[in-house]
């Protein structure tokens, strides 16, 4: 066969080869990915927003946002996200700070307890201190914002005699505490400010009504069970002690364990209220030396 023959017929089965080639991928597989895109593209004009419109669903979203948060932050107790076992130790330690010098509390982490979606934290708390400091500690457990609980408590009394030889009414306690804490934000603000803590005083019902124990005489007061009444005049009334010490006293001063209540001079005579261990007593002086007690 004629060389430029073979050669056209080459170069003519070569053309028709991409013809066909070219036709199929146009007419078919350019067609399915004509068809994709176009759909895509239909699909992101029924999504178009514009920007004015997003900020618009931005801010009623951030309004929303504040209004639950408000909801939760009104709210009496909230449980907190994912509490660290530390803070606790820090909210004792916060709240003991204005503890007086001889009460102390000690913390011990003992285990974590709870569910899927709640769980809670077990400390026991043991010490000593002032009944005031012993329902102040109490109080804030039960009172914080983020949810916390006493389990159980035990305590009894203890008598502590300090170098001057005054007793003072103190409490051993021993509590179980829980601290309450969820995996979920639902049940938390963003921002937590804590309940009031500082609780309205009680009555002491440890410190006894009757007392064997009588502080002394360590601001050198005057005794009235050994005074006498020297004179009356209009500044006060003039007294001496056993020891010969004189005193000048008004209505309202300070005597060992008791106060002047009253200047009489008319009768000449001073009155006295003692308090001896819970036991009220009223002395009344007189000048000619008189003592008369109720």
């Amino acid at each position: 066969m004629d060389r430029k023959l073979l050669n056209t017929l080459l170069l003519l089965g070569i053309g028709v080869a991409i013809f066909l080639g070219g036709g199929f991928f146009t007419f078919f597989h350019q067609e399915g990915i004509i068809e994709e895109k176009t759909n895509k593209l239909e699909e992101l004009k029924r999504n178009q927003y514009d920007t004015k419109s997003l900020e618009e669903q931005l801010n009623i979203l951030k309004k929303r946002v504040a209004e639950l948060d408000s909801i939760l932050a009104l709210r009496k107790f909230n449980i907190p996200v994912d509490l660290h076992q530390s803070d606790f130790f820090n909210f004792v330690n916060k709240v003991s700070y204005s503890f007086s010098p001889d009460s102390y509390v000690n913390i011990e982490y003992m285990e974590s307890k709870g569910t899927d979606n709640f769980q809670y934290y077990v400390y026991t708390l043991n010490g000593t201190a002032f009944f005031r400091d012993f329902w102040s500690l109490v109080y804030a457990i039960e009172q914080s914002k983020q949810l916390k609980k006493i389990a159980s408590i035990s305590i009894n009394n203890l008598v502590k005699v300090d170098e001057n030889s005054i007793p003072n009414y103190m409490v051993n306690f021993s509590i179980v505490a829980t601290t309450y804490f969820s995996d979920s934000d639902r049940f938390a603000p963003s921002d937590v400010q804590e309940n009031n803590l500082r609780p309205n005083q009680i009555y002491d019902v440890f410190y006894p009504l009757i007392r064997n124990e009588i502080p002394p005489n360590t601001d050198r007061l005057l005794d009235v069970q050994t005074a006498k009444l020297l004179a009356l005049i209009p500044e006060g009334a003039y007294l001496s002690d056993a020891n010969g010490n004189t005193f000048l006293l008004w209505e309202g001063d300070e005597v060992y364990l008791g106060y002047l209540t009253k200047i009489n001079y008319e009768y000449n005579e001073v009155s006295f209220i003692l308090n001896k261990g819970g036991l009220i007593e009223r002395v009344t002086l007189t000048l000619d030396g008189e003592k008369k007690s109720e």
